[in-house]
């Protein structure tokens, strides 16, 4: 990228960087680390509109990271239930935990990759937004936007080296924190995977994959496969306006979060009389869960009241499990 066309994304950015509240505006002071890195893990796999008012929301409970290394993991794990990808979760709790340890982030990417869940992405962001250090940053969305600027037609994982030899070149010494941001801002408002808005783009001048005439087709979309579908049970306890929840082992899928009670997951269907089924879709996988009545408590756990449901913390599967139940419910005693 000529430096020209730095230029001109920061000019653009100046004027129209989204206020995010993990972020400070343009040219000013860089942010919190604690706040950059928290937006960042919550960021993983899930939109901007969604993170923002649950972002707020965590900061307001532990507004510095002293504050979250400090509580309790049952109570982090809650707060971050509905988000998904729950491994996250865990290595938030560790990653916080570590680094209040050593009284603060380290500067440096180097070392920012050595923290729990840091991975090149999140230790280069942090350290360019919050550190102002120069990193190469690239998540989805900006190695979308090198590989339409270049024109590089090959799927983003075939051109990874490529793509990051470009981001390397673009990358300026002067402001590198507002550049990613800026670079992130034009993927995920202007360089859409579909309908681009091309007329608005700052870069357009100069960009490949708009003078070839089709620049939806950069870069290639990878094939899909298809996901195996496994089957699942899960007991419904109730008792005295409570339902019988337990906690998840902390390794595994949705691993120490809360849950209705169960055996493992398989390809099997299970082989009792179920009140209900939903479906639920993780990355690697489909799950059909089973839900079916049950008399006594199941595992260790606790009676968590119907009307006080909410505050379990139950992730999307369970949460939908159990408003399928409470729905049967409704229906059966109208």
């Amino acid at each position: 990228m000529p430096a020209s066309a730095a230029k001109q994304l920061l000019d653009h950015y100046d004027r129209h960087a989204r206020a995010l509240p993990w972020r400070s505006p343009p040219g000013s002071p860089p942010p919190d680390p604690y706040f950059v890195w928290l937006s960042e893990v919550m960021l993983q796999q899930t939109t901007v509109a969604t993170v923002t008012p649950r972002f707020r929301r965590l900061i307001e409970r532990w507004p510095t990271i002293d504050a979250l290394a400090a509580a309790p993991d049952e109570e982090v794990l809650m707060e971050w239930a509905g988000l998904g990808y729950y491994a996250r979760a865990r290595n938030l709790i560790a990653c916080a935990r570590e680094v209040a340890a050593r009284g603060g982030f380290p500067p440096s990417e180097s070392e920012l990759r050595k923290l729990p869940g840091l991975g090149a992405y999140t230790a280069a962001a942090v350290a360019a937004i919050a550190f102002g250090a120069r990193a190469v940053v690239i998540d989805t969305n900006v190695a979308r936007v090198i590989a339409r600027y270049r024109g590089i037609k090959q799927t983003l994982q075939e051109s990874r080296d490529d793509i990051r030899k470009h981001a390397d070149a673009m990358t300026p010494t002067d402001r590198p924190g507002d550049f990613a941001q800026a670079m992130m801002d034009l993927g995920a408002t202007i360089c859409r995977p579909r309908r681009p808005a091309c007329s608005i783009c700052p870069l357009s001048a100069d960009c490949l994959a708009l003078a070839s005439g089709a620049p939806e087709e950069f870069p290639a979309t990878k094939l899909k496969r298809e996901r195996p579908h496994r089957h699942g049970l899960a007991w419904w306890i109730e008792r005295d306006g409570a339902i019988w929840l337990v906690r998840r082992p902390a390794r595994g899928m949705l691993g120490g979060m809360a849950a209705l009670p169960g055996p493992e997951w398989g390809d099997d269907v299970p082989t009792v009389q179920r009140q209900a089924s939903i479906s639920h879709g993780f990355t690697h996988f489909t799950l059909e869960l089973h839900i079916a009545r049950r008399a006594e408590p199941v595992g260790e756990g606790w009676w968590q009241p119907i009307d006080h449901l909410a505050e379990a913390g139950l992730p999307t599967l369970y949460a939908k499990a159990a408003g399928t139940m409470l729905e049967r419910k409704e229906v059966l005693a109208a």
